[in-house]
């Protein structure tokens, strides 16, 4: 059975939807960032990268959203939750979860991980201060550019759609008001009603 560790709050969330979704047989271990259980020698054991989400398999552990999730869909393809046929959609897929994990949620995590990037506590003020325009900036790209509707990738349900869903549901704490931004929005309420996605949010948010 896969076990996948996650924390309320953090793109896990994508990956343990993407699980749910595939109908994958899994156990969902918490990690406790408020306790640090992050940091802690049995869970650097099997993320010495002391992050979120991580999943481990029968082969080894798996860390990252996009390789995560790309391994959900090629593990369970009967749940077509990618284009694994068509190199260039299944590519262009690829480059949304690029975007995703490289830029926007980097962006997101100058607001609480300054110490990441800067020494400095007057740069760390700054870097949350630039956190709305850059979070803003990123969604109006994917808003005009790179969401083709009703799903990320057209027509089809793909496990970007978790990951999207994430990411938006950070842009209110972020400074940002995601009615700037209507097809996200109304991808986000309509993932929020999704039964797998439901089931999910029950456990995280419990």
């Amino acid at each position: 059975m896969l076990k996948l560790y996650y924390a309320p709050g953090t793109c896990s969330l994508g990956s343990h939807i993407a699980l749910e979704e595939a109908g994958a047989a899994y156990e969902a271990q918490r990690i406790d960032f408020s306790k640090a259980e992050q940091t802690r020698p049995d869970y650097l054991a099997v993320n010495p990268k002391g992050r979120v989400p991580a999943l481990v398999t029968e082969r080894g552990t798996l860390t990252e959203t996009p390789a995560i999730l790309t391994y959900v869909a090629q593990s369970f393809p009967e749940a077509r939750l990618a284009p694994l046929a068509d190199p260039f959609e299944f590519a262009r897929l690829q480059s949304f979860l690029s975007y995703l994990c490289s830029t926007v949620h980097v962006a997101h995590a100058h607001s609480r991980r300054g110490a990441r990037w800067a020494d400095d506590p007057a740069a760390h003020v700054s870097m949350k201060a630039k956190v709305p325009q850059n979070m803003a900036d990123c969604l109006s790209l994917i808003e005009s550019l790179m969401f083709t509707g009703p799903f990320v990738m057209g027509e089809t349900y793909t496990i970007a759609d978790p990951y999207l869903f994430t990411i938006a549901g950070w842009l209110d704490g972020d400074g940002v008001d995601p009615t700037r931004f209507p097809k996200v929005l109304d991808h986000r309420m309509r993932m929020a009603e999704r039964p797998a996605v439901a089931r999910v949010l029950a456990v995280v948010q419990a």
